[in-house]
């Protein structure tokens, strides 16, 4: 896997680099040599913050952590992510036959107190069936995913609803 590592307000130490590479070699099994890893390291007051993002063809899997300790972090991290990749290995064994290359770029703009967007990102986006895009949700650990269904070539949203099921937009 081809790791790279970002730090906010914190040096990301040699250290920090080898244990992080030591943990995130575990899942080497699961994805192929080329497979880009982020990490993002993040101090703020006293909490310290991981977060790892692996782009694979096919889709994304995300896993965050915040620790009163960035190594205990890390741990936590790559745990979460193990068992996300043994819960839907199947699907995703099946799904690393496709390309989706996402894009991600933070602004930070503190001048005025206004609400402005923050963060825009931009990803290719594959058609997929329902089931394919409630499995990115659940592995992006994100309430809604956006996708193009692959029956009505339209745009739709999923949702997890408040009882644990889940909710589809579809657009007219």
């Amino acid at each position: 896997m081809k790791i790279t590592y970002t730090g906010k307000n914190i040096e990301v130490s040699d250290a920090l680099r080898e244990m992080a590479e030591k943990k995130l070699a575990k899942l080497d099994r699961y994805f192929p040599s080329d497979t880009e890893v982020q990490v993002t390291m993040s101090v703020e007051k006293n909490r310290h913050i991981i977060e790892v993002t692996i782009a694979y063809a096919g889709g994304i899997i995300r896993g965050e952590e915040e620790c009163g300790d960035m190594y205990a972090g890390i741990d936590n991290v790559v745990a979460r992510l193990e068992k996300q990749i043994r819960h839907h290995r199947t699907k995703l064994e099946k799904a690393l036959r496709y390309e989706d290359e996402p894009d991600e770029y933070d602004y930070d703009d503190e001048d005025d107190d206004e609400p402005h967007i923050v963060r825009v990102k931009r990803f290719s986006m594959k058609p997929m069936s329902v089931e394919e895009a409630a499995l990115q949700m659940e592995l992006l650990g994100h309430s809604f995913f956006v996708f193009t269904n692959d029956e009505t070539e339209e745009m739709n949203v999923i949702y997890k609803r408040k009882d644990g099921n889940y909710g589809l937009i579809e657009a007219e």
